[in-house]
């Protein structure tokens, strides 16, 4: 392949060529119920070609036989070829790298049949159902997929990689009268099938919650000391913040430019954010992003203080700043945009217990149903609540949900906990189209000195 694909590079007659080709295998089952409502398997294959001239724009094409390879090519040529701009289009510099990266696959999920996928759902999904006559729906999903990737540039860079993933999902629905609640359990691993035998628990929690949570009142509304858990500290970092760290939206936008200057004060020196690509064992991981360059560690706060932001080539080059690896595509049907890998608050010092100690009343908002931003607005619902009470946990809570500006909240951010951890959960993020893109979250828990809270509001 790579022989193939570096052959087509040569004939290209373009100042820059990208060749990127996939081929993934992927099964998916799911239960609704007690009912199977799917299972099905599959292989995708096909590559995208992408290319550049000077004054030009970008050419793209992409195609599902190997042996349209060279038209192709020659047809982004001529698209690229179009389209003048001024001022040119200018990518950053990176060294051209040549790897061979073969992700552990943790039991190669393509040597398990279908049926015994369908198995082990269906016993996650009847512990679900077994935990109460309370429950009145579910839905559990399993994914999984492997994914041959070839990468090859006019610049030299020459890419072969083995990714794995797998994802598993359950929603438990509960019901007593006119009240229904439900209860989310999500992992998502960049393993196989080794990674995924031990959730049993895991779902039935989920159920269970939405039991418990038939008979939990909802959070009055107000302003309160609110406590984030890890997940929902993740969830908030990556929706209300990193967004806004990527470069194309801060270039293209002006009142994103005017809002992340760097050297900006966003936080207290307690707040450390980043986003690291090259952490082990994520679904944000990858060697290299998909313009070949080789993914890091990429600070984003640091001490309260905005220190950088998350790059293409291009958009580095725009920006006169560096390439961070995270221009990423979803599949080999898209380009490479701006993308985060795996977002986090970095960790800090003492115990939940700490964070709670001097807390006479206040919120501790647990794990995400979701969430919305405008620019620097948010809200997010968290799935489920408990008051604290005189530096203690106090009883279970529903429908908080939190909104207010992210600049201000940030600043309010006092206390963070030194208990990090990566939130393994399936889903994805979406942008400009592309959905869903494997992507982790993480964090410690974090206290915000005061936030809105919106729930019961009393007549």
């Amino acid at each position: 392949m790579i022989d193939r694909l570096t052959a087509a590079l040569g004939r290209s007659r373009a100042d820059y060529t990208e060749i990127r080709v996939e081929r993934t295998w992927s099964t998916a089952v799911t239960f609704r119920g007690r009912r199977l409502e799917s299972a099905t398997a599959s292989e995708d294959q096909g590559g995208f070609v992408r290319v550049l001239n000077r004054a030009a724009g970008w050419g793209v094409a992409s195609f599902t036989s190997l042996d349209r390879l060279d038209a192709m090519v020659a047809r982004a040529h001529e698209l690229s070829r179009a389209v003048r701009v001024d001022p040119p289009i200018r990518l950053a510099d990176v060294a051209p790298h040549r790897a061979e990266a073969m992700l552990d696959l943790d039991g190669d999920v393509r040597g398990v049949s279908l049926a015994e996928k369908k198995r082990l759902l269906e016993a996650y999904n009847g512990a679900m159902l077994a935990v109460s006559d309370r429950i009145v729906d579910t839905l559990a999903t399993y994914r999984d997929e492997v994914s041959e990737y070839w990468f090859v540039n006019s610049d030299g860079t020459i890419l072969h990689e083995l990714r794995p993933e797998v994802t598993l999902s359950g929603t438990a629905v509960a019901r007593r009268d006119g009240t229904i609640e439900k209860g989310l359990e999500s992992v998502g691993l960049r393993r196989g099938w080794n990674s995924v035998q031990d959730g049993l628990a895991g779902f039935r929690t989920a159920a269970e919650r939405a039991v418990q949570l038939l008979d939990a009142p909802m959070v009055k509304g107000g302003t309160y000391p609110v406590i984030l858990d890890p997940e929902l500290a993740g969830v908030f970092i990556h929706e209300a913040f990193g967004h806004l760290s990527e470069a194309d939206f801060v270039y293209e936008n002006p009142q994103a430019r005017a809002m992340m200057t760097l050297g900006r004060r966003f936080g207290k020196p307690v707040l450390h954010v980043g986003d690291n690509g090259a952490a082990p064992g994520l679904r944000g991981t990858l060697p290299f992003d998909d313009e070949g360059t080789p993914t890091q560690d990429t600070p984003l706060i640091t001490a309260g203080v905005l220190v950088g932001r998350l790059h293409s080539r291009e958009t580095a080059a725009t920006m006169d700043e560096r390439p961070t690896g995270n221009a990423r595509a979803v599949s080999f049907r898209h380009a490479p945009i701006v993308r985060m890998t795996n977002t986090y608050i970095g960790n800090g010092r003492g115990t939940f217990e700490d964070l709670i100690r001097d807390v006479k009343l206040g919120v501790y908002a647990c794990s995400a149903f979701g969430g919305q931003t405008l620019l620097e607005n948010f809200s997010f619902t968290a799935a489920y609540g408990q008051m604290i009470r005189d530096g203690h946990v106090a009883e279970l809570i529903k429908d908080v949900v939190l909104a207010g500006n992210l600049f201000q909240t940030l600043d309010r951010i006092d206390h963070i906990a030194g208990d990090f951890r990566w939130n393994q959960m399936g889903g994805g993020c979406g942008k400009g189209g592309q959905y869903p893109l494997a992507v982790t979250e993480g964090a410690p828990h974090v206290r915000i000195e005061e936030a809105l809270v919106g729930g019961d509001v009393p007549a």
